[in-house]
């Protein structure tokens, strides 16, 4: 089913270096519908949401800055809510710890508090995660390990690129999860862990069909980095997501 389109905000760090106004009001002019936060760019939240706002969008989610399982949490729930977010994202937690599955729980276990943080505002806290998850642990995903072992109103943001590149059919994996999904990391390219990735549509990523295997809030583009032109390969994405119905804009 075809969702409201967004865009992870770190896709265009460069520019919004240069200048964050600027950025936000590009993406608008595009038409994404949304935008998701990684940084506010020495802005306040509320200049970043009424600027967002203001350009017919909303903040779909923020990746938090800092660690939400020690002295940061209160400071960036606090942020996320007054940016009206309805996702407080963990962007990833150390590979390192995805190595065993005792490892695994103890790191699940620890975003309780957050879980909390983020539900006494109105927000759910989200992961996303990337290919180190997918690491086999006696013939097991350390990614199932660590959902399982999740509080149950923790929510997943699933990224399709990074889940195949770690071995895992995106659409299978997306049908499987069901309902803990809120949202989506839809980017594109040749599923390795190092190279650039492309306009989404370009890439080896079954896009349809993982879209079609969820009812996630929101589909949100993404690219890592990228050879070319940032822009656009942001418009290209929006583009092929929008024309073909998969994704809905303001456009």
């Amino acid at each position: 089913m075809a969702k409201p389109l967004s865009i992870q905000l770190y896709t265009l760090r460069d520019a919004s270096a240069q200048g964050f106004r600027g950025v936000i009001e590009r993406v608008a002019r595009i038409g994404y519908a949304g935008v998701e936060l990684a940084g506010l760019y020495g802005l306040s939240p509320a200049e970043v949401r009424s600027l967002v706002e203001g350009g017919g969008m909303r903040v779909s989610g923020t990746h938090v800055q800092g660690r939400v399982d020690g002295d940061d949490l209160e400071r960036i729930a606090d942020e996320s809510a007054a940016l009206g977010a309805p996702f407080m994202v963990v962007p990833m937690l150390p590979p390192d710890r995805f190595n065993s599955a005792d490892s695994v729980r103890k790191l699940a276990e620890r975003l309780g508090p957050a879980a909390d943080a983020a539900e006494s505002r109105g927000m759910k806290l989200a992961y996303h995660n990337h290919n180190f998850e997918f690491v086999d642990l006696d013939g097991r995903w350390a990614y199932d390990v660590f959902v399982e072992s999740l509080d149950p109103r923790v929510a997943l943001e699933v990224d399709i690129y990074w889940a195949q590149t770690g071995g895992a059919d995106p659409a299978a994996l997306l049908e499987r999860l069901g309902e803990r999904v809120g949202l989506v990391h839809v980017k594109d390219g040749p599923c390795t862990p190092s190279d650039p990735m492309v306009a989404v549509g370009d890439g080896k990523v079954d896009v349809p069909a993982a879209l079609a295997s969820t009812d996630a809030a929101w589909h949100i583009v993404e690219l890592d980095r990228f050879d070319g032109d940032m822009w656009e390969a942001v418009e290209r994405s929006y583009d092929y997501l929008v024309r073909n119905g998969l994704s809905t804009g303001t456009t």
